[in-house]
């Protein structure tokens, strides 16, 4: 493999290499703004003797010294580096190369660094600031996920940030609730009966003995409970506390190096549309580059390279708008709430051993929290509130009298992409692939996409990751490969939303046969998926029709069960339900038609 060092030092070259003429060279001058890149495919690279002559007529206009320097993960030849582990961290902090480069230290970027560093490969991981996020999404973490975690070897993450247990979901609607618990699951995978199903928080509490409220819980030191897949559980936290644990377990790996510096462009061969690295913009506006053999972008839902690689945008409809409860009474406690009632969707879960988070979901120009109805803050006061359990209703009041403008996240739809042709680049996480994030579903999505990208990017399968052909092959496996989980959370998460934020007959319909559905009991398949515990999409399909065709028998039976009148009301009934399936259709085929893309 190659290894090559040429110093310069004004007019004197010094050459000590192996030369393999199929890999790009990085020309790289001590000022940071003059970097020449020798693409594999230029005349001068092809003739070894015609680039090095080139290098050394280079030289001789540079005022500096310079350096020329690139390997791949098996150097044949270093100098003065004795170990593997120096050399490359050498490679990573001097010349800014890496087998690796992960552009956004967030969940995704954390984790894929994380364990394609524990793969051996060299890592170096770009953040614009590493300081730590605040962010009022990302804060609840499906058993699926903390599975994913920890598998990841990164369970650890969960410990000291006061997270907080999971067990499953409370519904409210109007002024009815269940309990939907996560079901056992065998390790086979196989879901079993759950047990208090279909009960409200009240008949919950007092047959499990739950008798805690928010804001007073029993352990408070946030270690992380043994986790076990025949008893699923969640985690919730602070996100920022959480993203500093990924970070800090990123920077303690031996083949990781991380970087704070602004990420501004790609790097592309001179004649062919390979990425070789990024050009980044320091703190002192001064410009750098990194170089890897892959590079994978990872920042954010607000991507600046999701155009120039999938070119696709985000739909956008509504926004989630958030306020911190303090010790706000909840029953059943460690339960996320979903509320539904005459306001759009809104979640609530607690964060911390006195934090909750509430979510309240707002549509683009809403009426109802225009400027002339006191704005976001109005809409909450006037219809979110009265819409609320009532012994929340205080710690919502207290948290609104701060006076401030409640912070809030987009809720984007982000259907994910086949990356085809994209040479020495792919785009993941929220940058590539989103969902609303009412069922808490992004960073189960976002972990198990690492452990499985990791897999099939193992050294056993694709020992050069410069090897384009090799690693689309592998991102092909993986766009079919991950929707076993991905395609149900994110299918699940925009038809609920449309079901929870109904907006005509038809979909308030089949949000009211949606809940009897749960209150029936049916609830063990739909919350392993929702935990990201069940991979099977044709459960998905299943349930979600049983709740259509249950939504027009409840109808049927409301329209014609009294007596002779309802036998005139026949046709009404047979038309309704011909309207609700196709309501039902149209909510969610085109969604499962965009997974199976």
């Amino acid at each position: 493999m190659l290894s090559l060092v040429l110093s310069v030092l004004h007019d004197r070259t010094i050459i000590d290499c192996s030369w393999q003429p199929s890999i790009p060279i990085v020309l790289r001058s001590s000022n940071p703004r003059i970097v020449i890149v020798a693409d594999p495919y230029s005349p001068s690279y092809k003739a070894s003797k015609q680039a090095l002559c080139s290098f050394t007529a280079m030289s001789k206009i540079l005022p500096t010294r310079a350096e020329a320097h690139y390997s791949t993960s098996t150097p044949t030849m270093t100098v003065g580096i004795t170990s593997q582990n120096s050399y490359n961290t050498q490679r990573r902090s001097k010349h800014h190369e890496a087998d690796v480069l992960v552009v956004g230290a967030g969940v995704f970027g954390c984790a894929m660094a994380y364990t394609m560093a524990n793969q051996g490969r060299s890592v170096i991981l770009l953040e614009r600031q590493m300081k730590e996020p605040v962010r009022i999404v990302g804060e609840l973490l499906q058993p699926g996920g903390v599975e994913a975690l920890k598998k990841l070897g990164l369970e650890k993450c969960l410990e000291g940030i006061d997270a907080i247990p999971c067990y499953g979901y409370n519904v409210h609607y109007h002024d009815d609730d269940v309990v939907i618990p996560y079901p056992p699951i065998e390790p086979s995978g196989k879901v079993l009966a759950a047990t208090h199903r279909g009960l409200t928080a009240q008949e919950y509490v007092q047959a499990v003995g739950r008798n805690n409220i928010n804001g007073h819980v029993d352990n408070a030191s946030g270690a992380v409970h043994k986790f076990s897949l025949d008893k699923p559980e969640g985690r919730s936290f602070h996100h920022g506390r959480f993203i500093m644990q990924l970070r800090q377990s990123c920077s303690n790996h031996p083949n990781i190096t991380i970087f704070e510096t602004e990420v501004t462009n790609t790097i592309r061969g001179e004649h062919t549309s390979q990425i070789l690295g990024v050009e980044t913009k320091r703190a002192d506006k001064t410009k750098d580059y990194f170089f890897g053999q892959l590079t994978v972008i990872a920042d954010g839902y607000n991507s600046r390279f999701r155009k120039q690689i999938i070119n696709r945008k985000p739909i956008v409809k509504s926004k989630f708008y958030a306020l911190e409860l303090i010790d706000c009474p909840m029953k059943p406690q460690n339960f996320g709430h979903v509320i539904i009632g005459k306001a759009f969707p809104i979640l609530m879960y607690q964060i911390g051993t006195h934090e909750t988070r509430a979510l309240i979901d707002v549509p683009e120009n809403l009426p109802e929290a225009s400027p002339q109805n006191g704005g976001v803050r109005g809409y909450i006061r006037n219809v979110v509130i009265p819409t609320l359990p009532e012994e929340t209703k205080r710690a919502f009041e207290l948290a609104l009298a701060s006076g401030c403008i409640p912070k809030s996240m987009p809720n984007s739809w982000l259907p994910p992409a086949r990356q085809k042709n994209n040479l020495g680049v792919v785009l993941l996480g929220d940058a590539y692939n989103m969902r609303h994030p009412l069922t808490g579903g992004g960073m189960t999505v976002a972990f198990n996409d690492a452990i499985l990208l990791s897999k099939l990017l193992h050294p056993d399968k694709v020992a050069d990751l410069g090897n384009t052909d090799a690693v689309n092959t592998a991102m092909s496996k993986f766009h079919w490969q991950r929707k076993s989980l991905t395609s149900i959370i994110n299918v699940l998460a925009m038809a609920l939303y449309m079901l929870f934020a109904a907006q005509d007959r038809q979909l308030a319909a089949l949000q009211r046969g949606c809940f009897v559905y749960f209150k029936k009991g049916l609830t063990d398949e739909p919350s392993a998926m929702l935990g990201g515990i069940l991979h099977r999409p044709s459960a998905l399909v299943y349930h979600f029709f049983a709740v259509a065709f249950l939504t027009i028998r409840i109808n049927t039976i409301d329209l014609c069960g009294g007596g002779i009148s309802g036998i005139c009301k026949i046709p009404r009934a047979v038309l309704d339900a011909v309207l609700i399936l196709w309501k039902a259709c149209v909510v969610f085929l085109p969604i499962m038609w965009q997974e199976l893309q």
